[in-house]
């Protein structure tokens, strides 16, 4: 490259962007989280490395000058936050699922257990050490927080080496287990329903009932689980006369003769229908006369943190809730289903009363992005105490949860309550996403910086030479 008659040393610029990197620390984060996000952004097919790039690339620069890392204090904080958010998010079904998913917890405890086992007699067989053999395990899970627990406790940056060399495989691993178990579990047909971004995930269907002495629509809900709920039912519709559509309260007892709309699972649905009647072609949903719908954002900080079912919509407002849009995902506006700041929730009321409801709801897209930052430092801070508490052990040893499993306990916790008096805990969709990426690529970009030094270089340089002896052997 020419510039003025002179030739510019492509390898002088970078020494050159290096030195003012090693001087102001903000420019090194900057150019690690740009170059790492740009790459991680780019797809083969449906392969990309998303946040992990930032590790790599934090390998590469630091790799280029040793005197580019990034503060512990950085690192940290973004581990902390990243565990605390995920915490949240994972909060209102994690002890749900504890609780109902036995078979498949035990199930993943067991699976750990027999990949740690393997990692360590591949280990002993070849040498590695203890925290290189962390790393490496840490790296097979795609594990981030269990690489920053071994780090912390092995008071070294060789479980980074382990972790950045298996992530990859980890990934793929993951993958081609995801495309083998959809191929051999799912049912014919189902994968192209699978693997659409657009398949719905409930389905609406109107029902003819035709079966005498059923319960009321609350009982029918629970008799499939609450996989179902119900919005609409129409009374008296027979020849000559056209019927009159009511909201499905839960004390509603449908009657032969009645047809009602119903919002589900595919299957709850199909038996429903196979156990009380036959599919109608009258759309319910269509006559908007007497009770239209709406979706609303919900933005009141009063009715978050608050299972639906303790609105009382249909004594409130003559109204029910049939599904919530979380994210990109629907779900089934059940009665202990909590609702959070950015959901959208489906109403379906009188039109009269639609702009009350909205109220309620606050409807606010502005207000539904907002979230509380005095709450997600003051559940930082929790988390962070938590994580320097240190338990005994038998044997005269200790043990911490540190600043991932703290903050991590302390998010499931209080996603769990949900909101304590006027502090809400919950974080829109979007938010938790963006703070999870960022929490995650600033631990990456002090993990991949601070994994080069004299020492560590040599003990690796040891152990690829036994791996590669070893490997030629055979």
């Amino acid at each position: 490259m020419r510039r003025n008659g002179h030739r510019v040393n492509v390898i002088d610029i970078f020494h050159g962007l290096a030195d003012a990197a090693a001087l102001e620390p903000l420019l090194l984060l900057a150019l690690l989280l740009a170059v790492g996000g740009a790459i991680g952004s780019l797809r083969i097919g449906s392969f990309s490395l998303g946040p992990a790039a930032v590790l790599f690339t934090a390998l590469a620069f630091s790799a280029f000058d040793e005197r580019l890392r990034i503060s512990r204090e950085i690192g940290i904080f973004g581990l902390a936050l990243f565990a605390f958010v995920v915490g949240i998010g994972a909060g209102p079904s994690f002890f749900s699922s504890m609780r109902r998913g036995g078979k498949a917890l035990g199930a993943v405890i067991l699976t750990l257990l027999c990949a740690a086992a393997v990692t360590v007699a591949v280990a002993r067989a070849v040498g590695l050490s203890g925290p290189l053999l962390s790393g490496i395990y840490a790296g097979a899970l795609t594990n981030t927080p269990a690489l920053a627990a071994a780090s912390q406790i092995w008071n070294s940056d060789l479980p980074t080496v382990g972790y950045s060399v298996t992530y990859l495989f980890g990934v793929l691993g993951m993958l081609i287990g995801t495309m083998v178990a959809v191929k051999t579990t799912a049912p014919a047909g189902a994968s192209a329903e699978l693997s659409s971004p657009q398949a719905p995930q409930l389905d609406t269907a109107t029902v003819r009932v035709e079966v005498e002495g059923l319960p009321d629509l609350q009982t029918l809900s629970e008799r499939y689980d609450h996989h179902i709920i119900f919005s609409r039912i129409m009374r008296g519709d027979r020849p000559g006369h056209p019927g009159v559509v009511d909201l499905a309260t839960d004390t509603a007892v449908p009657v032969p003769g009645d047809i009602v709309t119903v919002i589900g699972d595919v299957d709850r649905i199909a038996q429903f229908v196979q156990d009380v009647g036959h599919l109608s072609s009258v759309a319910l949903t269509l006559d908007r006369s007497s009770l239209d719908y709406r979706r609303i954002a919900v933005s009141n900080p009063k009715v978050c943190g608050i299972p639906i079912g303790e609105l009382r919509l249909p004594r409130r407002f003559g109204a029910t809730a049939t599904r919530i849009r979380r994210g990109d995902v629907d779900v089934l506006a059940t009665d202990d289903l909590t609702l959070q700041i950015g959901d959208r929730v489906r109403v379906v009321a009188p039109p009269s009363k639609l702009k009350e409801v909205a109220r309620f709801f606050g409807d606010s897209e502005k207000g539904a992005q907002a979230f509380s930052l005095t709450a997600i430092a003051l559940g930082l801070a929790l988390g962070v105490l938590v994580g320097l508490l240190t338990f005994p052990l038998p044997g005269g040893g200790q043990f911490a949860l540190g600043m991932a499993g703290g903050p991590l306990i302390v998010g499931l916790v209080l996603g769990r309550i949900g909101r304590t008096g006027t502090v809400l805990w919950s974080l829109p969709a979007s938010a938790a996403a963006t703070l999870n990426h960022l929490g995650m690529m600033l631990f990456l970009a002090y993990a991949g910086s601070n994994s080069r030094s004299e020492e560590h270089t040599s003990e690796l340089q040891s152990h690829l030479n036994l791996v590669c002896r070893l490997l030629l052997e055979k």
